[in-house]
């Protein structure tokens, strides 16, 4: 059985028939023997080129050819002996030996076969796209683009080579581009009434990404919307940044204006308060007068849109004393509020410290007026007891109930300082040096208008 491991030695007993190739002859001749051979492989053919010029197959490669030397000449492409070199063509590559060779068994030596170049499929791009002129074969082109607002960063074209790879490296789509951002429009405002400001609002500005729409941040460098601004220009800024950390920057200003008045000078032997700034539209001055004297005219003006103040201004005049009154509490209400009062009592002119007294006010009269005191003096005994404020007599009812009022004997000097709402302040027994009074009244007496007042034009005496 063929099967079946036979034996290396046939032993035949009838009679033994043996092949023999005859080289060159193309086919055996049998001889019929009754000894026993061991059976040996055939011997390599010797070629004979006459008999069979086409041993193997006629070699076919599709997109490609083959190039075959025969050692009979060039007509015998698939003798026995002929070898052929195999090539592709352009866009294919040889799976295979590059060379092959027919043998004695009719075959060639080896198989080989054109497959097409291929590269592999490009991955997508983030943002971006691309489109092949051919797909994925050899020579294909792949141009890439990216999406409005993104720049294409790399190669902008890549190329399937004859190894199977793309030429170059894969691109990125990068948000280069700064976001679009509008402020809103510069403005002006007028200051309000009684304000050196205006409170401006405004919307935030527009801001657009042209790449993907998404604004990481905006910021303002300025006050908020809804703040309160001094007069003159403001410059607001915003900046925008988006998601790449590209920014845009935009600027408008806000200007106030400040509608003035012209500056009102204060009245002779007066001055003026206003509020806010003094002249600007809204403010509000009020005219008042130096102790001694009376208002004539509007106390207060106020400065009107059109820039111009209402009224007219005032005059200062001086304070009119009326002696001719009821009692003595009429006559001190003339001072309430506007002076203040030194009364001093004497037994008679001729007393020394009523002498020195009234010697040492008269020479610091500047220093009284700007002090705001009027000095009452109650000289004598009745029925020829005198009194007078300046070049104004009282009666002697007025008089009389003064000292009641005052607590003031006629029996030895005595003097007694009265504050602007009529109070007792203190008392000095012998004559007072104007030093020491304005000390006094300096140090306890002024009002904070009247301080600051001082502070402003200083002492005029000196």
């Amino acid at each position: 059985m063929a099967q079946e491991a036979a034996p290396v030695l046939l032993l035949v007993l009838a009679r033994l028939v043996s092949s023999t190739w005859h080289e060159g002859s193309g086919y055996y001749l049998e001889s019929h023997t009754n000894e026993v051979y061991a059976e040996e492989p055939p011997p390599e053919p010797a070629l004979d080129y006459r008999r069979v010029p086409q041993w193997c197959a006629t070699l076919n490669i599709h997109r490609g050819e083959a190039t075959c030397y025969s050692p009979r000449g060039s007509s015998y492409r698939s003798s026995l002996g002929t070898r052929c070199e195999l090539s592709c063509t352009r866009g294919y590559r040889l799976v295979g030996p590059s060379a092959v060779q027919c043998l004695p068994s009719r075959h060639w030596s080896g198989m080989a076969y054109c497959r097409q170049i291929r590269c592999h499929v490009l991955p997508a791009v983030l943002r971006g796209s691309y489109v092949c002129s051919a797909g994925v074969q050899m020579d294909s082109r792949c141009d890439y683009t990216c999406q409005p607002g993104y720049q294409l960063e790399g190669d902008r074209s890549r190329i399937c080579m004859e190894d199977g790879r793309w030429s170059g490296s894969e691109p990125i789509c990068v948000d280069v581009e700064p976001p679009k951002i509008r402020c809103p429009d510069s403005r002006e405002r007028i200051a309000e009434p009684g304000k050196l400001t205006a409170t401006v609002y405004w919307d935030p500005p527009r801001v657009r990404d042209s790449a993907d729409g998404v604004i990481k941040r905006v910021m303002l460098r300025g006050p908020e919307p809804g703040s309160e601004f001094p007069e003159g220009e403001h410059v607001i800024r915003y900046t925008a940044h988006d998601q790449a950390y590209n920014r845009a920057s935009c600027k408008f200003s806000i200007r106030v204006q400040v509608r003035r008045c012209p500056v009102l000078k204060a009245p002779q032997n007066g001055y003026i308060s206003c509020t806010s700034d003094g002249n600007n539209y809204g403010a509000t001055c009020e005219y008042l007068c130096d102790g001694g004297y009376e208002r004539q005219g509007t106390s207060l003006r106020v400065c009107q849109s059109t820039q111009q103040w209402t009224g007219s201004q005032p005059l200062c005049t001086p304070m009119q004393i009326n002696t001719d009154v009821n009692s003595a509490a009429s006559l001190l209400d003339q001072f309430h509020e506007k002076r203040r009062l030194l009364v001093i009592s004497a037994p008679d002119p001729s007393n020394r410290y009523y002498k020195m007294q009234i010697s040492m006010l008269q020479q610091a009269a500047c220093g009284l007026d700007l002090r705001h005191v009027t000095t009452v003096e109650l000289v004598g005994q009745p029925p020829h007891e005198v009194g007078r404020i300046r070049e104004h007599r009282l009666s002697l009812g007025i008089i009389e109930e003064l000292r009641r009022f005052l607590h003031l004997t006629r029996s030895h000097f005595n003097a007694v300082l009265l504050d602007k709402a009529g109070a007792d302040r203190e008392r000095f027994i012998s004559p007072v040096s104007p030093d020491e009074l304005f000390v006094f009244i300096d140090t306890y007496l002024l009002s904070e208008r009247e301080a600051m007042r001082r502070a402003q034009s200083g002492d005029p005496c000196e």
